[in-house]
């Protein structure tokens, strides 16, 4: 579904990710790994069409994202990003409203459906109660959640795709994991969602997947169970850790060993 070939690029003379390939089928759940600077958020910028590489290119369905109009590249992938700044006279649910704009018509505006589909994503996301809210008055973690909502509203369908930067930055244990959870259904229903995030235990309690980038390349990719190892993580991000298993769910976890331990 989703195909990385040899993908160079980067920030006007500095370049991020050189020869980076990766595919990505259609219902995968991709946790995207790596220390800071290792080029996940370039990767993702790449792959929803933001960022245009220097060479190789990304194809959806067999077509290049680059060359796809903005419109019918938005209907079909949504993406969450580290960063967010919306507009301070917006409402939440005209922010999340905002996430059906590739779904208009030439001058058409907003009808029941669009209504309907931003009303459905703050449901999910527990936002609804604050749809009336300014949405640059959110704190940090509300804010995340209206994006989320938004990314829902953008591409509700099954078969969508979902991009994710650090989709659980700002957010309590609790919200962390309902959103997690929502991922994960819909991952289940037929989504396709790669997320970057830096919560290793997460990534393995959510993820069948797992890569690893270093330096701009990926470096590891594999099932959770096999690449979620002591050395691989150990070597990856330069500490000691110990991996174990998840005392309910049996996945692995890790934690980290101090020096003088």
């Amino acid at each position: 579904m989703i195909r990385v070939e040899n993908l160079r690029c980067g920030y006007g003379r500095r370049t991020v990710l050189a020869d980076v390939s990766l595919a990505v089928s259609r219902g995968e759940m991709v946790g995207l790994l790596g220390p800071n600077g290792s080029g996940k958020t370039t990767l993702l910028l790449a792959i929803s069409g933001v960022l245009i590489p220097e060479s190789g290119r990304v194809l959806l369905d067999g077509a290049d994202v680059h060359a796809l109009p903005a419109k019918e590249r938005a209907r079909r992938m949504a993406a969450v990003p580290q960063h967010i700044e919306p507009s301070h006279d917006l409402t939440v649910r005209e922010f999340v409203l905002m996430g059906r704009y590739p779904h208009l018509g030439f001058l058409a505006g907003y009808g029941a459906e669009d209504d309907e589909a931003a009303e459905t994503a703050m449901r999910e996301t527990a936002t609804a109660h604050l749809a009336e809210r300014f949405a640059g008055g959110l704190s940090g973690g509300e804010l995340q959640r209206a994006a989320i909502a938004r990314a829902f509203a953008q591409c509700p369908q099954q078969n969508a795709v979902l991009l994710l930067d650090e989709a659980a930055s700002g957010l309590d244990v609790a919200h962390k994991l309902h959103i997690h959870d929502l991922l994960r259904a819909r991952h289940r229903a037929g989504a396709t969602v790669i997320s970057a995030i830096h919560d290793l235990n997460l990534a393995a309690l959510y993820c069948s997947r797992l890569v690893f980038m270093q330096n701009g390349r990926i470096v590891l990719d594999g099932p959770t169970a096999e690449v979620f190892t002591e050395s691989n993580l150990s070597t990856i991000y330069d500490t000691t850790l110990t991996v174990f298993a998840h005392p309910v769910t049996g996945a692995p976890q890790c934690c980290l060993v101090p020096a003088d331990a």
